[in-house]
This record gives C-alpha cells, sequence and structure tokens, in this order.
C-alpha cells in the first residue's frame, strides 16, 4: 500500500511538473498557440535528434537564436520547477524510503528463516544417515529427542541471533556505525563462545550467525568505503570512516582509502590554480607547494591518528607522499623553472627552488623527508640555469669589452657604497675597466643566492663554471693587446669575438689590473659564499678566524691558483709583447745584437762608458710602467713587483736563449774584444744594479744574468786573453750604472774628481779577479 502511495504520488508530481514546463514553454515562446502542439512531447515515441533536425534545417539564422534563447529559458523554468517539487514532496519521498527499508528488512529476515530451516533440515539428513549405524541410538529415540527440543524455549542468545541480522540492517541503514561495529563484534564474541561451549547454539544457528556477521562486514565496508571516496568527506568524518574499516579487519583498504581521499581533495583544489604565461614563477610555485604538501601533511595527520606508527602503513604513506613529490616537481618544473633556467633567470629559478624546499622541509617534523626527492628533480632545472646564467655573464662582457677604452673608473654604485660601512671604503680603491665592472657587477648578483647550488652539491660545477668564464674574459684581454692577435687569436672561447686594442701603455696595464683585481679579490670574495662559515662563531672565537681560512675547502684553494694561472697568461703575454717590442724595431732589426759589442774594438779612441740604449731603454720602460702601475694597484705593490720582475726577465731570457746573438759572440765573425767584453760586462752589471734597487732581482734572474756574464767571460778567454785583465774592479760597474739611473730619471749629483770614470784601465787591480769570478758564481 505504501508503495503503491508512493507511486501514485510520484505520478501526480510529474503531472505537474509536465504542465509546469508546458507553461514555461508558452511563456518563454510567446504564442498561447503553441500549447497544443506541445503533445507531441508527451508521446512515447518522441525522438528529440529527429524533431530537432526536422525543425531547425527550415530555419534561418535568427530563427535559430531565438529558438536557443527560447529553450535556455524553459531550461531555467524546468530546473525551478524540479527543485520546487523536490522539495515539496520531499516528506513523502522520506516516508516511502523508510517503508521501503523496511520491506528489504522483512524481506531478509524471511529469507534468513528459510535458509536456517533448510540448514536445519540438510543437518538432520546427515545426522539420520550417520546414526543408521550399528552403535548409534535409534531413529525413533531421535525423533522423540527432536521432538522434546522443539517443545523447549528458546534461549536469550537464540532470540538474539534471530533478531541480529534485522538489528545490523536497521543500523546500517540509518547509518550508525559505532553501534553496528558493536553489534558485529558481540557476534563475534558469541561466535567464539559458542565454539568453545556446544550448548550455547546449534552447528545451524553458529553456521547462520557467522554468515550473517560476514555478510554484513561486508556491507559496512562498501558503506564506509563510499563514504570516504566523497568529495564532501573530510576532517573527523573522512577519520572516523577510515578508523571503522581498519577496525572491521581491512586496514590495508582504510589506508589506501585515506590516502586516495586527501589526493581527490588535492585534485579538487587543483582546479582554481592556472598557470599563466605571463605569471610569476615564483607565486606558482608558492600556490602549487602549498596545496601539495598541505595535502601530505594531513594525510600524514591522519594517519598516523588512525594507524599509528605501523612499519607497513607508514612505509605506503612515504611511498604515496614520494609520489606527489615528484608529480609536484614536474608541474613546477614545466610552468615555472623551465622557462627561468632557459632565460638564465638563476634567481628566479632559486627562488622556486627555494620556496618548494620551504614547504617540504615542514614535513621533516612528520617524519617525512622528501627534500632529497626534491633536489634530484630540480638539479637539471638549475644545472640549465646556471649554464645560461654563465653564458649571459660571458656575451655580455665580451660586448662590453668590444667598446671598453680600457679605463679604469670608480664602482657605478661608488656613492652609495661610501655611505655604508668603513668595511665598504676599501672598495673604492677598486678601480675596474667598463667591461671588468659588468662582468663583476654579474658575478656578485650571480652568487646572491647560492642555497639550491649548495644543497644540490652544485658548488663544484659553479666554480668550474666560473672560472672558464673568467678564462674567456682573459683570453678576451689578451687578443686586446697589440700584435696579440696573430700569436693568440685561437684560444678558445676568444677566435670569434672582436674586442678593442689597448693602444697604450696605460690601457694595456689596465687589462693586468682587471684581472688581477677579479682573480685576487673579487671573484674569490664571491665564491666564498658557496663555502659558508660560521660567522658568528668567528666573531665569538677570533683565534679560529685564521685556522677557518687555513681549513678552507681544497676545491677553492685550487679555483684560486687556477684564476691566478690565467692572470699569469696574461701577464707573460703582456711582458713578451713589450720585450719584443724592446729588442725589435718596427722594420724586423735587433736593437740587442752580437754586432754591438764585436764591433767596439775596431776603434782606437776608447768609448764614453754608458750602458747600451737597449738596457737604457728597458729601464726607462720599467720605471714608466712602475709608476703608472703604482696608480692602477693601490694596495697591491707586490703584483706591480712581480710585473716588473717578469718583464725583466723575459728580455734577459731572450738574450740567454738567442742562439745566433751567442754563436756571433762565441765563434765570430770577429772574436769578443776588451772593449766589447767590459761593454757587455757593464750592461749587465745595470741590469743587477737597478733591479736590485728596485727589488725586481729575483733568485732566478740574478742566475741568469750570472751565467750569461760568466758565457761572455769564456767566449772572451777563448782567444787567449784574461778577462780579468780587462775588467776594471765592480765598483766602477756600480758608479757608472748609478751615474745612469739617476741620468735617465732626470737626477744628477757631484762627479767624483778623484776618479776618471772614462779610464777604467787606470783602476784595474788584482782583486777585480776575485770579484767577477765570485759574482758570477753567486
Amino acid at each position: 500500500m505504501a508503495a503503491a502511495a508512493a507511486t501514485k504520488s510520484s505520478r501526480s508530481s510529474r503531472a505537474s511538473s509536465a504542465g509546469a514546463i508546458a507553461t514555461a514553454i508558452s511563456n518563454g515562446l510567446n504564442g498561447p498557440q503553441l500549447e497544443d502542439k506541445l503533445n507531441i512531447f508527451k508521446a512515447d515515441s518522441f525522438d528529440p535528434d529527429s524533431f530537432v533536425q526536422s525543425k531547425c534545417l527550415s530555419l534561418n539564422e535568427k530563427e535559430i537564436r531565438q529558438l536557443c534563447s527560447s529553450l535556455l529559458d524553459l531550461k531555467k523554468a524546468s530546473a525551478e520547477e524540479m527543485r520546487r517539487s523536490v522539495y515539496a514532496n520531499y516528506t513523502a519521498f522520506i516516508r516511502t524510503s523508510k517503508e521501503i527499508s523496511d520491506l528489504e528488512g522483512e524481506l531478509l529476515s524471511i529469507r534468513n528463516l528459510l535458509s536456517t530451516q533448510a540448514a536445519l533440515i540438510h543437518g538432520l539428513a546427515e545426522g539420520v544417515n550417520i546414526d543408521s549405524l550399528s552403535n548409534s541410538v535409534s531413529l525413533g529415540s531421535k525423533l522423540h529427542e527432536l521432538s522434546r527440543c522443539d517443545d523447549r524455549e528458546i534461549s536469550d542468545i537464540e532470540k538474539w541471533t534471530l533478531e541480529f541480522p534485522d538489528m545490523l540492517d536497521v543500523l546500517l541503514a540509518e547509518r550508525r556505525i559505532d553501534e553496528a561495529l558493536a553489534s558485529l563484534d558481540e557476534g563475534e564474541r558469541i561466535v567464539a563462545q559458542a565454539k568453545k561451549e556446544d550448548k550455547i547454539l546449534s552447528p545451524e544457528a553458529l553456521y547462520s550467525l557467522q554468515n550473517t556477521i560476514t555478510e554484513h562486514k561486508q556491507k559496512l565496508a562498501d558503506q564506509l568505503a563510499e563514504a570516504a571516496c566523497q568529495p564532501s568527506t573530510r576532517g573527523v568524518e573522512l577519520r572516523a570512516a577510515v578508523s571503522a574499516l581498519k577496525r572491521l579487519g581491512d586496514g590495508p583498504r582504510a589506508h589506501n582509502l585515506l590516502l586516495n581521499a586527501h589526493y581527490q581533495r588535492f585534485l579538487y583544489n587543483m582546479r582554481s590554480l592556472r598557470p599563466s604565461s605571463t605569471s610569476y614563477g615564483g607565486a606558482y610555485t608558492a600556490a602549487l607547494s602549498q596545496l601539495v604538501f598541505s595535502a601530505i601533511a594531513q594525510a600524514a595527520t591522519d594517519s598516523a591518528a588512525v594507524f599509528g606508527k605501523e612499519p607497513a602503513y607508514a612505509s605506503e604513506l612515504v611511498v604515496w607522499a614520494t609520489k606527489q613529490t615528484e608529480a609536484f616537481a614536474l608541474l613546477a618544473k614545466r610552468h615555472a623553472l623551465a622557462s627561468s633556467a632557459a632565460a638564465g633567470g638563476m634567481r628566479a629559478a632559486a627562488e622556486c627552488v627555494q620556496i618548494a624546499l620551504g614547504h617540504c622541509s615542514l614535513l621533516e617534523a612528520r617524519g617525512l623527508a622528501l627534500c632529497p626527492v626534491l633536489l634530484k628533480l630540480f638539479r637539471p632545472s638549475v644545472e640549465q640555469a646556471l649554464d645560461a646564467n654563465l653564458k649571459r655573464i660571458e656575451e655580455s662582457t665580451a660586448a662590453l669589452a668590444a667598446a671598453d677604452d680600457w679605463v679604469l673608473t670608480a664602482p657605478p654604485t661608488v656613492a652609495r657604497q661610501s655611505g655604508r660601512s668603513s668595511g665598504s671604503v676599501v672598495n673604492l680603491q677598486h678601480k675596474l675597466s667598463s667591461s671588468a665592472h659588468r662582468f663583476n657587477s654579474m658575478v656578485q648578483d650571480f652568487f646572491e643566492d647560492v642555497g639550491p647550488l649548495l644543497s644540490m652539491q652544485l658548488g663544484g660545477p659553479t666554480l668550474e663554471g666560473l672560472y672558464q668564464v673568467f678564462n674567456s674574459y682573459v683570453n678576451l684581454l689578451i687578443n686586446a693587446l697589440p700584435g696579440s692577435m696573430e700569436d693568440e687569436g685561437n684560444l678558445e672561447g676568444s677566435g670569434n669575438k672582436i674586442v678593442r686594442m689597448a693602444e697604450t701603455e696605460a690601457q694595456q696595464i689596465a687589462l693586468l689590473a682587471n684581472a688581477s683585481l677579479l682573480a685576487d679579490e673579487l671573484l674569490p670574495r664571491a665564491a666564498m659564499k658557496l663555502s659558508p662559515v660560521n660567522q658568528t662563531n668567528l666573531k665569538d672565537n677570533p683565534r679560529k678566524k685564521a685556522s677557518e681560512r687555513q681549513n678552507r675547502h681544497p676545491e677553492q684553494r685550487e679555483w684560486r691558483r687556477r684564476l691566478q694561472r690565467s692572470v699569469d697568461r696574461l701577464r707573460d703575454s703582456f711582458c713578451r709583447q713589450h720585450a719584443l717590442d724592446l729588442i725589435f724595431t718596427e722594420d724586423g732589426d735587433t736593437n740587442l745584437s752580437a754586432d754591438m759589442y764585436i764591433n767596439m774594438d775596431g776603434n782606437v779612441d776608447e768609448p764614453e762608458w754608458f750602458p747600451s740604449p737597449v738596457f737604457q731603454e728597458l729601464f726607462a720602460k720599467l720605471n714608466r710602467m712602475a709608476t703608472m702601475a703604482a696608480d692602477m694597484f693601490v694596495g697591491r705593490e707586490r703584483f706591480v713587483t712581480l710585473l716588473m720582475m717578469r718583464l725583466t726577465e723575459t728580455v734577459i731570457l731572450f738574450l740567454s736563449d738567442d742562439q745566433s746573438f751567442w754563436d756571433d759572440i762565441e765563434e765570430g765573425p770577429k772574436p769578443l774584444g776588451p772593449f766589447g767584453l767590459q761593454q757587455f760586462y757593464l750592461d749587465m752589471k745595470f741590469v743587477i744594479h737597478f733591479s736590485s734597487q728596485r727589488r725586481y732581482l729575483s733568485r732566478h734572474l740574478n742566475q741568469v744574468l750570472n751565467d750569461i756574464i760568466s758565457r761572455a767571460m769564456a767566449a772572451f778567454s777563448s782567444t787567449g786573453m784574461d778577462p780579468d785583465s780587462v775588467l776594471p774592479e765592480d765598483e766602477w760597474f756600480i758608479d757608472i750604472s748609478q751615474e745612469a739611473i739617476e741620468r735617465l730619471t732626470g737626477r744628477t749629483r757631484p762627479v767624483n774628481g778623484e776618479r776618471d770614470l772614462n779610464s777604467p784601465t787606470a783602476s784595474i787591480s788584482a782583486q777585480s779577479t776575485s770579484s767577477v769570478r765570485s759574482h758570477g758564481s753567486s
């Protein structure tokens, strides 16, 4: 009767809905004459597709638009009528549903009774067969016992067993989960008790009870699983459903449903996140990582609350969280990191990585260390950004080098630096040319965000890449030296790059100032961020400062040595060029030949003793360059000294290795005479004297000069003459050298009246021989 009433109510509802729809159509189309035509929609054979095709073929565009507008109005009216109909018949619907549920319970009870009777009959049949043996009781007595059992009263447990299925059905229908779980536990307790005590339940009742428990457990599990999968189920409700499913003995399924519920919620929240090509990558990464790692954190919290620290579930949580982290990394790389890395935006890429790591590190408190997973996945993108950024530094610096005037200026931010601290005042002395300033500023900006480089263990590749970029810049500086394009033009990384020539000596020294300042101070200072030291500890304990510097990472020490070797290449090219300019003329003739010594003895008159022009020019060049370099290398006087020392060595080594020079001295065409030996000895002593005064005289240079003197004296001895007989005392050479230095530098001194500098033979003594030899062997 209830079902019939519900059916009748449903039909009346549909009739009222149809009337409302017809009214809406007639109102929407503004034509009461169409009301009669609506009967076609009520027919059971109505085909929507054929109806639309038949109507639309004869309509023009305007009519189709009107029809579409009318249909939209009809759709809105129909939805509103449906909503009213649902609310109007909601009470009847609930009542009908309850009646149907009760009817299902009754049918289930009937089915259980039939099943119990069938089991009883089956048991009786088996009992009859067993008891037919000779040692069993008689059939009559068995039937008598059965009749006695039928006559006895049913126990409370048996009554509870009979009511148990109906009670479970009601509890499941009303979703009273806790009570259903308690009832199932009670049923299992009775089953366990019945197995121990045979008299509590009959085998048939025990079998039926076990089937009921199993069947309703499955129903409850399916009901809980369906609830857990609903998007609206979250928080306490989700944990309760999963916990109940675990109590039913299906823990793996419960944990999987828990993780899937959080994943589905994450996908739902992702719908509002749309990456844009014009959006800021860091903002997208922050929003995405917030969603992902919040979902992982909540899943970890729920898993711990329900399942505790059971290893199986903890491992499954780690695997699931790793999978979600990998998916997040792919999305972040695709929509944020890829564009930044390709454009060389190291700072943007670093910020994206730092944001992701910041959110990910919060999970460590929940026992999930997922940062290594992120670092492994982000490393290729950061490496790409690193390479692109270094390439951009190299190309930008090379572009400026093509127009660099090689004039040293203070940093562009000098005014701002001067207002900071006393430590910034030192930077006022760091003058560079425009390309070097650009190189330094880009490198300093590059090292502002080195967190991802450190965490991804990219410190080594970063130093190597920076060395390659600096080495490429040094190649440009070498090519800027006049005359070096022919010899050094094919240097790796600079062969196809145009660079402006450094024509003057000041510009050429500026090249060295650029390279040396970058290699000695600016680049190592920036690279120190790749090996962070606990500065607080250093301030608290100054004694550790020196030891920390000594214990700096060996790769950085080796890196600084490589930078210095690049500077040495530039310095050697500089010295070689100026040595060649000094020794050779523009026409290719030499200013330092054996003829200038072996031809001196053809004249009767004694020459005026003074250092040879080439060595005078060497001294003047060194003096001039040292003055210019002193203004450019403020606070780095040692570099100037080493530069002048290297230039002097280059000239003397050229003389030492010039085989044609020594062939003429030792073998002819003319032998070396007394005047020639004396002039040669004076030139070498002049170099020793001014190098010693200016601190350019290294041990190696001193040894080479003494070897050259000894070789010249040996060539003179081969003619059968004693060199000691023609060479004056060393003091005579020192006096002439000092006079030459003063004359070349514009200073004069009173002439010593007791000595005629142009008459060296008058002062020859036996002591000169030992002096020359001892000096030559020193």
